[in-house]
């Protein structure tokens, strides 16, 4: 059974750090594109970034260039979004998504849901003072 596990929310305080992880099981990385999105409440689900299976295609969204890094590590069989600079309007909970893509693919799918057919349970980043 493919799963997608997020893990590494927390409170930080505005300016701060973290990093979430998702852990994939069920299934090869190496096929796969994997994507962050993020649903404050009241909003829609936004998409944050994604990575290829190769690794080597990453995309972000504007709100977030420059202050947050995805990356994967295949043989660990999990991904990473490292948050920096954290502010008070990145609070969210945080999804991972999976695509399968192909094997070593330099595909980064567009940052919509509807392009991500497997997601993780989800995990709180709250950002305040």
């Amino acid at each position: 059974q493919m799963q997608l596990v997020e893990s590494g929310g927390g409170l930080v305080q505005p300016g701060g750090s973290l990093r979430l992880s998702c852990a994939a099981s069920g299934f090869t990385l190496d096929y796969y594109a994997y994507g962050w999105f993020r649903q404050a409440p009241g909003k829609e689900r936004e998409g944050v970034s994604c990575i290829s299976s190769s690794g080597l295609t990453t995309k972000y969204a504007d709100s977030v260039k420059g202050r947050f890094t995805i990356s994967r590590d295949n043989a660990k069989r999990t991904v990473y979004l490292h948050m920096n600079s954290l502010k008070p309007e990145d609070t969210a909970v945080y999804y991972c998504a999976a695509e399968r893509t192909g094997y070593s693919s330099s595909v980064c799918p567009p940052l919509v849901p509807q392009e991500y057919d497997y997601w993780g349970q989800g995990t709180q980043v709250t950002v305040s003072s």
